[in-house]
């Protein structure tokens, strides 16, 4: 009796000839693995690089008094103007505001009262900009303004919160990297190799369907990365103390987000190969994609520190979605459904790379 084909093991041993062959590669192994985990065990010791003090203003405030104008010309305070008082009396609390501020004029003396409140989540941010605003109100009250002193009066209070380690900053975007040079890198190289070496030719002779083919590689592939994206958390969550603030239930929240970029970034990969001449042609290519991403996607800092006319640029990108969505169900405690925003874009963004994908793809050299 002769056995039925089946393209399901067809495509499983596809899949498994593909996870040998990239476990067996150096330079995968090196850009998924490797360097995320140098660069995260490098920041979460020196803590990041620019300090950037996150301050809340209070809808309502006086933006006209010299206490904002001097907080203003100050390069490390970064003032958030557009969020609703709930929102941000909850940033606050989980520590993605360092400080909030309140300004008020008054009719009598003294002329404005500046109410701060600190978040022990950023105990440290909040000390440096409490030593700022004791520069400004000594200069303001000595004679800094026409009125006479005291001109401002401080009143400080401190809200309780989870501190927020550069580690739990650094370690979504590092995340996210790997994913990219999985998704890219891997996909472009497998594939213009499959075509030249008339690999895939010889699978034409053969009962397999061409989807098995597809498949089967992109099976491996989430293999791989899924079992390297739970290296990295424990890593880092075990070594250096990243924030899981729902245990294995973020972690597993972690994981359906990363499919999702890995299958976008995939797209990315498939573009590349069907455009590539060879495969000299491919690293430029792909960094075309990549280097952008890994630079202007709050991979190391956070994008509200870009000058703001690049921000709309970053905020375009999908990896800067991708690793706020992570930072949010990692540390906030969000759930799939709070981050649908995210998700859309990701979502506009496969959609349209793989229209692309569908047009530039080349089974045959």
């Amino acid at each position: 009796m002769i056995n039925k084909y089946s393209n399901f093991n067809a495509t499983m041993a596809i899949a498994k000839a593909s996870l040998l062959s990239i476990l067996r590669s150096p330079s995968a192994v090196v850009f998924s693995l490797l360097f995320p985990l140098i660069f995260i065990t490098v920041f979460a010791n020196i803590g990041g690089g620019g300090v950037t003090v996150d301050v809340g203003v209070a809808k309502g405030s006086d933006t006209l008094n010299p206490i904002y104008q001097a907080l203003k010309k100050v390069s490390v305070v970064n003032l958030v103007t557009k969020q609703a008082a709930v929102e941000m009396q909850k940033n606050l609390e989980k520590g993605s505001l360092d400080a909030m501020i309140d300004i008020r004029k008054n009719m009598g003396k003294p002329v404005f009262t500046v109410n701060v409140k600190y978040t022990r989540a950023s105990a440290e941010k909040g000390n440096i900009l409490k030593s700022l605003l004791q520069s400004i109100f000594y200069q303001v009250n000595t004679g800094g303004s026409n009125a006479p002193p005291p001109v401002a009066e401080l009143k400080q209070a401190t809200v309780s919160g989870r501190a927020y380690k550069y580690i739990d900053f650094i370690l979504p975007g590092q995340l996210g990297f790997s994913l990219l040079s999985t998704g890219v890198f891997g996909t472009a190289f497998v594939f213009l190799s499959l075509r030249q070496t008339l690999v895939i030719k010889r699978f034409f002779a053969t009962p397999v369907k061409r989807y098995s083919i597809v498949l089967g590689e992109m099976i491996a592939r989430v293999v791989f990365a899924m079992a390297g994206a739970i290296f990295i958390i424990c890593v880092g969550h075990f070594a250096f103390g990243f924030t899981l603030i729902h245990g294995w239930v973020t972690v597993v929240n972690m994981l359906i987000l990363s499919l999702v970029g890995l299958v976008i970034f995939m797209g990315f990969g498939f573009t590349v190969s069907g455009i590539a001449k060879n495969e000299s042609s491919i690293p430029p290519l792909s960094n075309i994609i990549t280097l952008p991403q890994f630079l202007l996607s709050g991979t190391f800092f956070s994008t509200s520190a870009f000058p703001k006319w690049l921000q709309p640029v970053s905020n375009a990108l999908p990896l800067t979605h991708l690793n706020n969505a992570m930072r949010q169900v990692a540390f906030e405690g969000a759930g799939l459904g709070d981050v649908t925003h995210q998700l859309l874009i990701l979502l506009v963004w496969g959609v349209g790379i793989y229209a692309v994908a569908i047009k530039t793809f080349k089974w045959e050299a």
